[in-house]
């Protein structure tokens, strides 16, 4: 995501995103082979610059872009289905949700579009994995293309359980609560090693090299959904060797804000101010507060 410009979003992002703090059930019987798909689109192919390619309806080279997104999305979704999968759920992820469109998605995927959706993405433990379409960097990551954690210039570091963690990170452990495993990444080189700290067995299509954050080597778009497709199919071919990543509570995240993005918040239980710019959630679980 990027681009959201509203200081009481930041207070929000360990509440909603990362924490979600919402009792759920999560059961291990599965009747299909249900797949979640999360979008962005600073990872995609051939993207390397915000203003002129991934803001919606303003940048020049927006309509390009969400070309190449929806390529890369439907490689992904023709390689899951070949490889097992009965179900794709695809969910427009980048800048609240404003970019997909079902003219030109999968004929075979569901679209989750619009907002807003719960803080747990509407997750569920009917599905089988969940992988990463388009996907950038954590805040900081070097060489990460248009790197960021949920805004380009709010969020400065998140950890949880003093674990380094971004969007990919954020998202692996929440798949986790649900007993969900991910199994596949496709972005640029920074976020695939990221990915790997956390699921060493993920595949990742790496379509771009970061030369700065906005710069980098990137295939061209057919030879990109190619890799993408294959990837996607042996993820799922693999599936059975894959585990979620779980959390033991208690969880402790931290969100250490930009100066100019810091929240007023009021410290209460579970909440709690660390430094002039970093606040503290705690909870017994990553989706229960107190």
């Amino acid at each position: 995501m990027a681009r959201i410009c509203s200081n009481r979003f930041w207070g929000l992002i360990a509440l909603a995103v990362i924490c979600g703090w919402t009792t759920v059930a999560v059961s291990q019987t599965r009747q299909t082979k249900k797949v979640f798909m999360i979008t962005d689109m600073e990872g995609v192919d051939g993207v390397f610059n915000s203003e002129l390619q991934c803001i919606p309806f303003q940048s020049p080279r927006f309509e390009e872009s969400k070309k190449l997104l929806t390529g890369e999305i439907n490689a992904a979704v023709d390689g899951l289905l070949e490889g097992g999968a009965t179900e794709v759920v695809v969910w427009d992820g980048h800048d609240a949700s404003r970019t997909l469109s079902t003219l030109d998605i999968h004929p075979k995927a569901r679209l989750l579009m619009g907002s807003p959706v719960s803080s747990t993405l509407e997750l569920d433990s009917s599905y089988s994995a969940v992988i990463f379409i388009g996907q950038h960097a954590m805040a900081g990551a070097e060489k990460g293309v248009l790197a960021h954690s949920y805004s380009s210039d709010g969020v400065q570091n998140i950890w949880v359980n003093n674990k380094p963690v971004g969007e990919i990170g954020a998202r692996v452990m929440l798949a986790g609560t649900f007993g969900i495993p991910v199994v596949m990444l496709s972005g640029d080189a920074a976020a695939c090693e990221e990915i790997h700290q956390l699921v060493p067995q993920a595949e990742c299509a790496e379509v771009k090299w970061g030369v700065s954050r906005t710069a980098a080597f990137s295939l061209s778009h057919p030879a990109a959904c190619s890799l993408i497709h294959e990837k996607a199919r042996h993820a799922m071919e693999r599936l059975a060797e894959f585990k979620p990543y779980t959390i033991s509570g208690p969880v402790e995240v931290k969100v250490q804000f930009t100066t100019k993005a810091t929240p007023d918040l009021e410290p209460r239980a579970g909440i709690g101010r660390l430094d002039e710019r970093t606040w503290v959630f705690a909870g017994r679980t990553l989706l229960m507060r107190g």
